[in-house]
């Protein structure tokens, strides 16, 4: 967060707490009164920190460390008295939260510590008072509303941080992820490419039906290669989708057209005539169904019954795929539908993903059930035109 932005999350949250001038004012006035104090409330404070080993692992520094520590807090200290709360003195409590996340100090200590420190500053009032006593209650509650609004910065700072370094992390592991799916994937195809290239140009005597053999292992494997690709592209750009109505029967008879089953699995389709459409992008929910047939093929090597059946639920219309295959084991079932997940040796892992994502953009839904050894059912749900 910019400073800019940092002063107007303070400044709203003055507003909140019922921040106001005569709150500055009293905080100010004792700023004498406490200074002389506020050496020992630090020794104090790094004492207790002593004892507690997972706090005091951060400071690696040792005694130097800890008296430049020392100072800088007496400096902030000193600061809650300056009376000007302004960007800088935002921007500068801003820095504490970011620092302790750069250090790896739990947020839990910061709010252990000013409590702490909150407690010696107003026993140190109680104890040098020279008013009268509503005077020094109507002090106490500005100075802790002032204590309240830096921890809120402070926090604040600490979540922000927090929240881009983990973003950070995450998405070099998911680079880092993809990166190993897709070297696995075109590893393959490539070495392929590679050693019939290594037969044409050094083969003395190759036959016209060698080089053509090789020709065609060529174009196979690039293309293979390109689906790779394509099915990330896919993944990472889905299009808006164009939602009209259309009927499932005819999208669900040229999806099995174009992905036949073989001779020895039977496709059993229920979708009856008075079944309301789907209201969705068919082309895209065309790619989900395709998806699921070509994943019960896959899942039957050795023959079996593939039953697609439609049917109408409320204001809902939906599709069931059931196959009669191998099965997911409970620990692959929860995540199936994960990008780059995948329980064949071969397989990027995006088909289901994409299919999920793309109902999702279509306000639909897919949801799996398995047996291992019985088969596996998944029903996707669209909205009913």
């Amino acid at each position: 967060m910019n400073p800019d932005d940092a002063f107007r999350r303070y400044q709203e949250l003055q507003g909140y707490v019922g921040w106001s001038e005569d709150a500055a004012r009293r905080v100010t006035a004792v700023g004498g009164l406490l200074g002389p104090h506020l050496p020992g409330l630090v020794d104090d404070f790094y004492a207790e920190i002593d004892r507690h080993p997972d706090a005091r692992k951060v400071i690696t520094g040792g005694a130097d460390q800890v008296a430049r520590l020392k100072g800088t807090l007496i400096q902030w200290l000193r600061e809650l008295f300056c009376g000007r709360y302004d960007r800088d003195y935002v921007a500068r409590r801003w820095r504490v939260g970011w620092r302790h996340v750069e250090i790896g100090l739990d947020q839990v200590y910061t709010n252990a510590a000013l409590s702490r420190l909150r407690t010696g500053l107003v026993r140190t009032l109680h104890e040098r008072w020279p008013g009268a006593p509503a005077d020094l209650q109507a002090t106490v509650r500005a100075l802790n509303t002032l204590l309240d609004l830096d921890l809120a910065i402070i926090e604040d700072a600490y979540q922000a941080e927090y929240a881009a370094r983990l973003q950070r992390t995450e998405r070099l592991a998911a680079i880092g992820q993809v990166a190993g799916g897709v070297a696995h994937e075109l590893r393959n195809p490539l070495n392929v490419v590679k050693t019939s290239v290594y037969y044409l140009l050094n083969a003395r005597s190759a036959t016209p039906e060698k080089r053509a053999e090789h020709l065609q292992r060529i174009e196979r494997h690039v293309a293979l290669a390109d689906g790779v690709i394509t099915a990330l592209s896919s993944f990472a750009k889905l299009p808006v989708p164009d939602q009209r109505p259309f009927a499932l029967g005819p999208c669900l008879q040229e999806v099995l057209e174009l992905n036949a089953v073989p001779e020895n699995c039977r496709v059993a389709l229920d979708c009856p005539p008075s079944l309301p459409p789907a209201l969705a992008d068919a082309d895209q929910v065309r790619i989900v169904f395709a998806n699921l047939v070509r994943n019960a093929r896959e899942a039957m090597p050795q023959g079996g019954t593939l039953t697609i059946a439609a049917r109408a639920d409320g204001a809902a219309v939906e599709v069931a795929f059931a196959d009669t295959g191998v099965g997911i084991s409970p620990e692959h079932l929860a995540h199936v539908m994960e990008p780059l997940y995948s329980t064949k040796a071969r397989g990027l892992g995006l088909g289901l993903a994409i299919a999920r994502s793309i109902l999702e953009k279509n306000n639909g839904s897919l949801r799996v059930v398995s047996e291992p050894g019985r088969g596996t059912t998944f029903t996707v749900r669209l909205t009913a035109g």
